[in-house]
Order: C-alpha cells, then sequence, then structure tokens
C-alpha cells in the first residue's frame, strides 16, 4: 500500500503481460472474487483470440492510466470505485455512458479511449432473453428499482430508454438517494416519469410493475427506513400482476432473501450473472468487432454457472 497526495491508495504490481497476445484488464477493488477473466477467456477461446483480461485489483489511477497506454491493450472493464472517477480522464464517451454518468467499459477509437456502459444492455437483455412475452409481462407497464446510485441509474436507463416501461418507481432506504438519482435521470431527459415510492401505503395505490431491478446488498432490514422499503418492495410483489425481477445481488450467492420472498410470491426471478454476461457481451463487441450473435452465449452460462456453484461449496 502506497501513498499518493495524502490518499491512501490501494495498489499492486504490474500484471505480467509480455506472455500474452492481446489483453485488457478488470480495474477495480476489491476484485478478487470476481468471474470476469474466466467468462472473458471463453469467448477468446470460442472466438480463436490469443487475448486475456487480467485483474487490477487496485486504486490506483495513476498506475492504470500508464497501464492503459500499452500498444497491445484492447480495452478494460471499469468497476467500483472508479466508475465516475475514470469519467475525467477519458477522450469521449457513448450516449449511454454520458446519459447515466458513469463508465464500465473503455475501447480504443484510433488514438481515443472511450467510455461506455454497458450495464443498461446487460440490465435490458437479462429480461428480453428470459422473459416469455416482454409486451404482456412488462413493455408499457410501469418498471421498479430497488436501491440508488450509480446502478439505480442504469437500470433506470433500461427499463425507460430500452425496455419501453410506462414510469419506473424508485424503493431506498435513503430519500436522499433517491431525490439524486431523480434529479440525475430529469437532467439527462429520461427520468419524467419516475415515482419515489416511500411507503407501503402509497404503494397499495399504484399498479403494479412488470420488471423490477434490484440493486441493493443481501442484508435483513435493520432500520426501520430499511424496513419501510421492504414492506414496500413486498406490496409490490403481493399485487395481481406478477412479472420478473434482476436480482442483481448474486455473490456469494444468487438467491438473496428479496429473491426468495420474489420467487415466493409467483415472480420470475433472474439472476444477476444474468445481467453481468449480457454486459460483458456488449463490452466484447467494441472490443472484437464481432456481432454477440458471434459468441458463445450457452457455453459462457454453463462456465459460469459452474463457477458459482463451486463458491456455494
Amino acid at each position: 500500500m502506497t501513498t499518493q497526495s495524502h490518499t491512501q491508495i490501494v495498489t499492486c504490481p504490474d500484471p505480467a503481460v509480455d506472455h500474452l497476445g492481446r489483453h485488457g484488464y478488470l480495474f477495480g477493488y476489491p476484485i478478487a472474487h470476481s468471474m470476469s477473466p474466466l467468462f472473458h477467456q471463453t469467448v477468446y477461446d470460442h472466438l480463436g483470440l490469443r487475448w486475456s483480461q487480467l485483474l487490477l485489483e487496485s486504486t490506483d489511477m495513476l498506475q492504470f492510466l500508464r497501464l492503459l497506454r500499452d500498444k497491445r491493450l484492447f480495452g478494460a472493464s471499469v468497476t467500483m470505485p472508479h466508475k465516475l472517477a475514470i469519467i475525467k480522464y477519458l477522450d469521449d464517451l457513448t450516449p449511454e455512458a454520458r446519459a447515466v454518468g458513469a463508465v464500465n467499459t473503455i475501447f480504443r477509437r484510433r488514438d481515443q479511449f472511450v467510455g461506455t456502459n454497458t450495464d443498461t444492455i446487460g440490465v435490458a437483455q437479462s429480461f428480453f432473453q428470459n422473459v416469455k412475452d416482454p409486451n404482456v409481462v412488462f413493455r408499457g407497464r410501469p418498471g421498479m428499482v430497488i436501491g440508488g446510485g450509480g446502478a439505480a441509474r442504469a437500470a433506470v436507463y433500461a427499463l425507460v430508454r430500452l425496455m419501453g416501461c410506462s414510469r419506473v418507481y424508485l424503493v431506498n432506504r435513503e430519500a436522499s438517494e433517491v431525490e439524486a438519482v431523480m434529479s440525475w435521470c430529469k437532467s439527462q431527459g429520461y427520468g419524467d416519469g419516475l415515482i419515489h415510492v416511500s411507503t407501503a401505503s402509497q404503494a397499495r395505490t399504484l399498479d403494479g410493475p412488470g420488471a423490477i431491478v434490484a440493486c441493493v446488498p443481501n442484508f435483513p432490514p435493520v432500520t426501520e427506513s430499511e424496513k419501510e422499503a421492504r414492506r414496500v418492495t413486498e406490496v409490490f410483489l403481493e399485487k395481481a400482476h406478477k412479472g420478473a425481477i434482476l436480482e442483481m445481488c448474486y455473490h456469494p450467492t444468487p438467491w438473496t432473501e428479496i429473491a426468495a420472498i420474489s420467487q415466493k410470491a409467483g415472480w420470475q426471478v433472474i439472476i444477476g450473472t444474468e445481467a453481468v454476461i449480457h454486459q460483458g457481451l456488449e463490452a466484447n463487441r467494441y472490443w472484437t468487432g464481432r456481432e454477440t450473435s458471434e459468441m458463445p452465449i450457452s457455453r459462457v452460462k454453463e462456465v459460469i454457472a459452474k463457477e458459482l456453484s463451486k463458491s456455494r461449496l
């Protein structure tokens, strides 16, 4: 651990790359449990590419920016705590990254480094690839997001812009986080239909959602605000219309309290690895120039499921 500008920076040795063909990084901290390199290796092996993604478990932005300059680098995945911090160092952003205000993927455009946000595609494709009839289940109906922050913004964008939800309910223990999400989304032109649902009694007066994205850790509610947010969620789950819920929390297990409550209430549960897979395939579309239809989706799902089962042993 080193210190830069009086701030503690967690750093790591530069990964060895000379024995590789082309390479990329997953930049974040902590990421030791990440299945991302395994996922991407499965794709590259299928496509016949001598490529690899390496973990850069670090908060050292200067190290990452130096490593980006390697001509053999095809791009990088960026995760917490860097999704916002990286933006000012990039040459350009895609419309999705600009709208969400966060970057999770960097790709080369000639000599430029461009940031995009494939979490939006990851959320949307999780529903489109797993729900039999989107027109009946969620298109034209309200959507719902549990949680706040950047993940919530990406989920709202997916529900509104990509999935055709008529409006979006926001449920969270912290009202200030909801207000920040609503303010941001409105400033970017996709927040006019957002509704902060703060009480169970309010939830009872509203139409049931067709698609829910849960972006909160798997902890039992303790504070009164957490308990009320859970009651709000349960009111929506018990409504007559049964849709699909994407549980973004999948580590160490995808079977969270919210997933169990949803399944018991008659909802289709989509586990968070689906979003990881589809956002990763979209990232590889930018990096490789290949369409996602050329990528081994079934094989990737098998590999991730096997790895996830190991973590539960």
